[in-house]
């Protein structure tokens, strides 16, 4: 039953976004900021309405670890489709993600991400993954978060896959800093009962900010490691929480 009401409220969601999408590009052409926060409005309330839909329950921790008056990039663990939903509901600030390249073909989907400042990444393509990091770090330096998993593609369960070094160009040649964050328990939502969506209890982490400034020059080569290292501490300690 929550699967066909989730899969009818996106059909809605769709019909609806047409004339908002009008709305928006007429936006855009007066204030380009102001469309990206109207359009991360609209999209949240409507990942909101998903959630409820879903019976899925969030619990949010370290909120006030993310710096308010600066652009961050978030570098997070990726273990189900509803990650990016528990993510773009709870980030503060005005933030794009980074995703595969097959986003870009869906409809409707990839309309409101491209409002969103979000970016497609070919990960065949070393040439066009090189183009992407370089427009992220632009849109940092305008004042835009980023989102990134560096897995590089959904790992449920409580293994991670090591995470890819190059994502975190984006923090080391913008001088943003990187916010941890552990995802726990989404692929309850969707993944272990594939197609069906079910209710489950999910907590989404932010940790302390790293700045790769203050970090020594052997830290700084295995960033990914390092950061990798404190996901999977708050993984641990919200584990238990849930069980």
């Amino acid at each position: 039953m929550r699967t066909i009401l989730v899969i009818l409220f996106l059909i809605v969601f769709a019909i609806i976004s047409i004339p908002l999408y009008v709305v928006e590009y007429v936006i855009g052409k007066f204030s380009p900021e102001k469309k990206v926060a109207t359009s991360q409005f609209i999209v949240t309330r409507a990942l909101r309405c998903i959630l409820f839909l879903s019976g899925t329950k969030m619990t949010v921790k370290g909120l006030e670890n993310v710096p308010k008056d600066t652009p961050v990039l978030y570098v997070a663990n990726h273990r189900g489709y509803f990650d990016i939903i528990v993510s773009y509901v709870t980030v503060p600030t005005l933030t794009g993600f980074i995703a595969k390249k097959q986003m870009e073909k869906v409809p409707c989907i990839s309309r409101w991400m491209k409002n969103l400042n979000c970016l497609f990444l070919d990960r065949d393509n070393i040439r066009e993954g090189l183009k992407t990091i370089l427009q992220g770090i632009e849109n940092i330096k305008n004042g835009y978060s980023m989102f990134i998993a560096p897995e590089g593609t959904r790992t449920p369960g409580k293994e991670m896959l090591p995470f890819k070094e190059g994502s975190f160009k984006l923090a080391e040649k913008s001088g943003c800093p990187i916010i941890p964050i552990a995802i726990t328990n989404t692929e309850a939502c969707f993944e272990n009962q594939f197609p069906w969506i079910k209710s489950a209890n999910v907590i989404i982490h932010y940790g302390e900010p790293v700045s790769m400034k203050e970090l020594d020059k052997e830290t700084k080569k295995r960033i990914g490691a390092y950061v990798q290292d404190k996901i999977k501490t708050m993984l641990d300690e919200d584990e238990k929480e849930l069980n």
